[in-house]
């Protein structure tokens, strides 16, 4: 699995844990409907690290909370 396939499964969820939609998280996070629908829909390869942190805002968690899942941790181990 790539690494905006991690990202977009995390973001959703994410939204599933808290019950918002991913255009409601626009609205929270101060992100583009189209910036989410980019990421989740896996055409943006490489959503920046500024627009993580506006969505890890929006979501009330920190970018290591957000990073600190299996999937993350094995894709680490992958690299090395």
């Amino acid at each position: 699995m790539q690494v905006c396939e991690i990202v977009a499964k995390r973001i959703m969820e994410l939204c599933r844990e808290r019950a918002i939609t991913p255009n409601g998280l626009s609205y929270i996070a101060g992100v583009s409907q189209s910036t989410i629908k980019s990421i989740l829909n896996g055409e943006s390869q490489n959503p920046g690290i500024v627009t993580l942190k506006k969505l890890c805002d929006g979501f009330e968690i920190t970018l290591a909370e957000f990073f600190d899942t299996k999937e993350f941790n094995e894709l680490e181990q992958e690299l090395i």
